[in-house]
Parts: C-alpha cells; sequence; structure tokens
C-alpha cells in the first residue's frame, strides 16, 4: 500500500476528500443506472441498444467500484477508521447506494 501513499501525497487533504465524496456519488449512481439497464435487458433481451447501454454503463460502473476501493485505504488514514469502519466500508462497496452513507456519515472528522 506504499505505492498508494506516494500517489496521494501528491494533493492536498482536502483534494483527495472532495474526490472521495464525488466517487461515493459517482458509484451510487453509476449503479442506479446499471440497474436500469439490467431491467431494460430483460425487457428487450434480443436489441442492440440495451446491449450496448448494459455493457458501456456496467464499464463505468466498474470503474468507479474499482477507484472506490483504491480511495479507501487513503480514507482510512485520513479519517482514522479502525477495522470496524473499514471492514463496513469495504462492504458497502456491494450494497446499492450505502457508498452515499459512507459519504455522508463515516467520512467526517466531528463524527463520535
Amino acid at each position: 500500500m506504499d505505492f498508494l501513499e506516494k500517489i496521494f501525497a501528491k494533493y492536498t487533504q482536502e483534494q483527495v476528500i472532495k474526490w472521495f465524496k464525488r466517487i461515493c456519488l459517482a458509484e451510487a449512481l453509476s449503479w442506479f443506472f446499471l440497474f436500469s439497464a439490467m431491467i431494460w435487458i430483460r425487457v428487450d433481451p434480443h436489441g442492440i441498444i440495451p446491449i450496448v447501454y448494459i455493457s458501456t454503463i456496467g464499464s463505468i460502473h466498474g470503474l468507479f467500484f474499482t477507484i472506490y476501493l483504491v480511495f479507501l485505504p487513503s480514507m482510512r488514514k485520513i479519517f482514522v477508521w479502525d477495522d470496524e469502519d473499514f471492514v463496513f466500508s469495504l462492504i458497502s462497496a456491494f450494497f446499492p447506494f450505502a457508498t452515499i452513507w459512507i459519504d455522508k456519515k463515516l467520512a467526517r472528522f466531528d463524527r463520535e
């Protein structure tokens, strides 16, 4: 994880936090669009547009999901999360819209 610290050391802590908050929102929104794509592909399984849409949205969601996971070790260090908070934020990546909750409740300095 030393290489991640070297990457994030180039930027201020405020910038990294701002990026993380945007990534949390983008990951949740991309999940919403992926869910709509899954519904659309069930309605029209032989259409070319739904196939292209689900492939594109799936790739975008995968990108945001991966970036969220890459940011987590840095956020653990910045917000001084214990193991329980870190594991919870890691597991929340697999549940719909849970990254928004992480952004609003866990990624703060003034929490108890």
